[in-house]
């Protein structure tokens, strides 16, 4: 897909104003630097380690660091794949694309010592989750947990609350992040609260909770009802995509027709350019079908080797937008 679309550096996003705010409290375990996801363990961050779930716990300091391993359910908890890189007495490292993990929107995860111990969070981290074990919750165990969704003051959806001045903690929480009650904590500013997220593209519902207190965005007109008979709040997060046709220079005219805008023939007239022509449209997440008319007549992107069958027998090329 490289080959055929060219990625803006713009993200837009309806519905919701962009201004540059963001959560200053750090998430343990792991940080997003750009499009990466950069895994951290710090020895000094742990007291107990555990002989897998329900062994003997040992104190940390009594354990001789071999190697550190990053496991979770992104890779099935394996003790022996994602080794980490020693970057100090006692610190690790571990560097992944983040679009190794676009399947869902968070995961949880630990780090294993020498393949053996697990690293034990403390359960007052703000990112961690209650270890399961054959569909138990073990008592006092917990793992930490990674979203992808994260603050970030370049990011491309900006949450803002005006009023409720006396209010003592605002949290927005959504299907970005599974409806997560303590992640992600505005912040106060004169008019009321604020935060800017970074979130992959897509069509997600929210809801701002108040001192615990649940209410959908009443400025925003955008909303679908929920399963308490109240609104959660829509935002749609889209990303600009160019598309290109190299080629067909004589042609008087090319349409620009998908999925994207019920096929139709009209309205998406393309530009001519010196190597043949382009459309720049804003495109919400997920799988796109597309083709070209070139003068009235149908044709599939020859620069883009993905295609797929419709409902109807029709061979389409495809776009995702991750």
């Amino acid at each position: 897909m490289k080959q055929l679309i060219t990625h803006i550096a713009i993200l837009v996003f309806a519905f919701i104003s962009l201004n540059t705010y963001a959560q200053k409290d750090s998430l343990k375990g792991y940080r997003i630097e750009g499009d990466t996801i950069v895994f951290s363990f710090d020895k000094n961050d742990y007291q107990k380690a555990t002989h897998d779930f329900g062994g003997d716990k040992r104190d940390f300091d009594d354990l001789d660091i071999e190697n550190v391993v990053v496991s979770g359910e992104f890779n099935n908890w394996s003790k022996n794949k994602w080794y980490m890189t020693k970057v100090d007495n006692d610190r690790y490292e571990l560097r992944k694309s983040i679009h190794d993990f676009t399947d869902e929107f968070s995961w949880e995860f630990k780090f294993v010592i020498n393949n053996a111990y697990w690293a034990e969070p403390s359960k007052k981290y703000g990112n961690i989750s209650k270890a399961v074990k054959d569909g138990q919750r073990l008592h006092g165990v917990y793992n930490l947990k990674m979203y992808v969704a994260h603050p970030n003051e370049k990011g491309n959806a900006h949450f803002k609350l005006k009023g409720f001045k006396d209010a003592k903690k605002v949290i927005v929480a959504g299907s970005f992040n599974k409806w997560n009650e303590n992640l992600f904590k505005m912040n106060k500013v004169d008019d009321g609260w604020e935060l800017t997220l970074k979130i992959k593209p897509g069509v997600y519902e929210y809801r701002f909770i108040v001192d615990g207190h649940w209410m959908e965005d009443p400025n925003n007109i955008h909303k679908v009802r929920n399963e308490y008979s109240e609104y959660n709040s829509l935002i749609d997060i889209k990303e600009y995509t160019a598309f290109k046709l190299r080629g067909f220079t004589d042609a008087k005219k090319v349409v620009l027709s998908g999925s994207f805008n019920n096929w139709n023939e009209h309205e998406l007239v393309m530009e001519k350019k010196d190597y043949g022509w382009k459309y720049v449209l804003p495109l919400s997440g997920g799988k796109h079908h597309y083709k070209f008319i070139v003068d009235g007549k149908w044709v599939l992107d020859p620069n883009n080797a993905v295609k797929e069958y419709d409902g109807n027998g029709h061979v389409n090329s495809v776009c995702m937008i991750k």
